[in-house]
């Protein structure tokens, strides 16, 4: 269950005293979601566990009265971060701010329960007949649920018949909704039409990019969308939404925020592991937005479905050295769900195809990876900027598409070039071998071999320690990333090899 910090201490005079002013739900609002500071641009965000935060503008009108006041914001998000709360338009501004720290919920309901009597509810589950019999709860809401009655001591759900708790009324200090108060004292009485400005946990976004290769395997089709996603309990009708890509200085408050694990209230019966409860009914399968990789169940697609028609595409602004991306129009930012409208849709994309394969001094790096590679200019139908996110690519197979890889793409500003790994390479494979020549040279041999029935184009990425040199290679090198390159194309069912002496230094 979420906890807040209580930004001070309760007013010095009794709470009767003051006037309480309620505002129920705003009138409208603007979410503008960050991603999390600490995700690589090109990974996935976690759906289960949002670390990104958003920027949410509240409207609300209400009627402060003479005197002092307190003002009850009701509908804010749960993730709220009180120290960032700005409120204008209070004639007299704000003496303090107040987070509600309890929210309703089965387990904060029995947890305030302690010590107090309750009625314990049986039904027989063969004739039906319903017993009550006071009780007092014994034990916290994290175990099983230990009641005293006229018996004695005991854990209900465990004597076999269905038994629940009814409780005689709900404390006055728990909200059905996340609530921000604040107290004013106001030299009049005014209606007045307030701006509410909070952060709140518990957000992110990402981009989503699908690639489809076209039969010449040089151009492809790009369609691009954002995927905003929010574990709040809040829900946000008709919202004014927009994301910013890059990377903002923001200073954490020295805590990491807790998981979220629900109010759920669950009673064992025993100590040792909980078994998994059985489901009522099969849950639904997640929407597409919410599929992590090793869930992906499309394989194949038609290449002449037809496409979303009036796709809603966000609009791009500059906001500094970040980017704001904006959505047209009301939409409703959903309380834990997920929603995908498009950045962009690109067709004829250049695209580079090739497999990379990486040297250190004379040793083979892992697997030759299959690589896609293109720059981020309208040359290559391109020229926009790219946030990151996961990209899913599919290859034509008749009428039909079938995914060949899964890779990520980083944030990448115009003109970059932007090289994608997208899978391993099974059939072209590199070898190397060394031949000492005394004790500062090495002679070495890399032998590239393709098992394809059609020519690949290889790049070998050769690093080595500093101030080894790499003299008199077999074939021309050029340099990239501080790396010698050896780019050959492999002919269908052939090898290439280059040879080339390692020289440490005196």
């Amino acid at each position: 269950m979420r906890r807040f910090l209580a930004l001070a201490a309760f007013l010095a005079a009794p709470a009767w005293a003051q006037t309480v002013v309620v505002s129920p739900a705003p009138q409208s609002t603007a979410v503008t979601v960050y991603r999390a500071p600490e995700r690589a641009s090109d990974t996935a965000m976690n759906l289960g566990w949002l670390e990104g935060y958003a920027l949410i503008t509240e409207k609300r009108t209400v009627s402060i009265p003479k005197g002092r006041a307190t003002v009850r914001f009701e509908g804010v998000a749960a993730g709220l971060f009180p120290e960032s709360a700005i409120i204008s338009g209070l004639p007299a501004g704000v003496r303090e701010k107040n987070m509600d720290a309890d929210l309703l919920s089965p387990a904060t309901l029995y947890a305030r329960g302690f010590g107090r009597p309750v009625l314990l509810r049986r039904l027989h589950p063969k004739s039906g007949k319903e017993q009550l019999e006071r009780a007092v709860i014994r034990s916290a809401p994290d175990g099983s649920a230990i009641l005293q009655t006229a018996d004695g001591f005991e854990a209900i759900n465990c004597s076999g018949l269905r038994e629940s708790i009814t409780y005689p009324g709900v404390p006055a200090d728990l909200s059905a909704k996340p609530t921000l108060s604040v107290e004013t004292d106001s030299p009049v009485a005014a209606k007045v039409t307030l701006s509410l400005s909070y952060l709140a946990w518990g957000f992110n976004w990402q981009a989503n990019y699908v690639l489809r290769m076209r039969e010449d395997g040089r151009k492809a089709d790009l369609d691009a969308w954002v995927t905003l996603a929010s574990s709040d309990s809040t829900s946000y009708p008709e919202a004014e939404a927009a994301l910013v890509a890059g990377k903002v200085n923001r200073e954490a408050d020295n805590g990491a925020r807790p998981e979220p694990t629900g109010d759920s209230l669950t009673f064992r019966c025993f100590i040792g592991p909980m078994p998994e409860p059985l489901p009522m009914s099969a849950p639904p399968p997640p929407p597409p937005a919410m599929m992590e990789r090793a869930d992906m169940v499309v394989t194949a697609m038609r290449m002449n479905a037809p496409m979303m028609k009036a796709a809603v595409v966000v609009q791009q602004e500059a906001l500094g050295d970040l980017k704001l991306y904006r959505v047209p129009m009301p939409t409703t930012v959903a309380a834990n769900a997920q929603k995908q409208v498009m950045l962009a849709q690109k067709r004829g994309v250049s695209v580079t195809p090739f497999v990379q394969v990486d040297v250190y001094d004379a040793y083979v790096q892992g697997n030759a990876a299959l690589m896609l590679r293109t720059r981020n200019r309208k040359e290559e139908g391109l020229g926009l900027p790219l946030p990151g996110g996961p990209i899913t690519v599919f290859e034509p197979r008749g009428e039909n598409a079938v995914l060949i890889g899964e890779g990520g793409v980083p944030d990448k500003a115009v003109g970059e070039d932007l090289d994608l790994r997208i899978g391993t390479a099974t059939q072209v494979t590199l070898e190397a071998s060394e031949t000492r020549q005394n004790d500062k040279t090495r002679a070495v041999t890399l032998t590239a071999s393709n098992a394809r029935a059609q020519p690949v184009r290889l790049e070998v990425r050769i690093a080595k320690d500093d101030g080894t040199l790499l003299l008199t290679p077999s074939a021309k090198l050029k340099r990239k990333d501080g790396r010698d390159v050896w780019a050959v194309t492999v002919p269908a069912n052939a090898r290439a090899t280059l040879r080339y002496t390692l020289r440490r230094p005196s």
